[in-house]
């Protein structure tokens, strides 16, 4: 006889771990945020709503997520900008991805969808914020630090604040529609940033 063998409840947990949020995915893709239920999740996912219920509070937490698997798991682990010497180039080439991701359709819904949830539930935006947001704002951060430190930046400027001009303008643009997400855009923005955070000129 065959030997026994005890079922791998953690592949199957995964297993159906993967299929919600697939069909998280999915179901926003087709039909929008504001008519994702948990019932249709179940469905498309083939699991019952128990289940998912076990490890998420709500649809806005799958769908949180659902976000963070297509953004390949960006839990802030290992996050780093380039560092060339140049920190003009390297701000560019970081920020031309950043539009190019919200350029793209299937990223752009999930993150408005995101959006709308972070609206109505202060603790998914907290947690968001966490995982999310800290690290790569700590990523800028540590970046501009390097470029102080190459006197590329001056010794008082507010790096902080820097940070939030460079990235703010491109949250707008996108949340708003008042213009096109190009690269002549954040390039633009960079530009003007680092006008700011230039070390004056000495005097002749």
């Amino acid at each position: 006889m065959p030997p026994e063998t005890t079922p791998n409840r953690s592949r199957r947990s995964e297993s159906s771990r993967r299929a919600i949020l697939d069909a998280t995915y999915g179901l926003v893709l087709e039909k929008g945020y504001a008519k994702l239920t948990i019932e249709a999740i179940a469905a498309r996912a083939g699991v019952g709503k128990q289940t998912i219920y076990r490890w998420w509070p709500s649809k806005g937490a799958v769908m949180f997520d659902s976000f963070l698997d297509v953004a390949d798991d960006r839990s802030g682990e290992d996050v780093a900008l380039p560092d060339t010497g140049d920190i003009a180039a390297d701000l560019k080439a970081v920020l031309r991805a950043t539009v190019d991701e919200y350029n793209d359709a299937a990223y752009s819904a999930r993150l408005r969808a995101l959006n709308a949830e972070l609206l109505t539930d202060p603790k998914l935006s907290a947690e968001l914020f966490e995982r999310m947001l800290a690290p790569g704002l700590a990523a800028y951060l540590t970046r501009l630090e390097a470029a102080r430190s190459a006197g590329e930046i001056a010794a008082d400027a507010d790096l902080e604040t820097a940070i939030e001009v460079l990235l703010s303008p491109i949250h707008y643009r996108w949340q708003l529609g008042t213009g096109p997400l190009t690269h002549a855009f954040t390039d633009s923005i960079v530009d003007l940033v680092l006008t700011g955070l230039r070390p004056p000129r000495p005097r002749d």
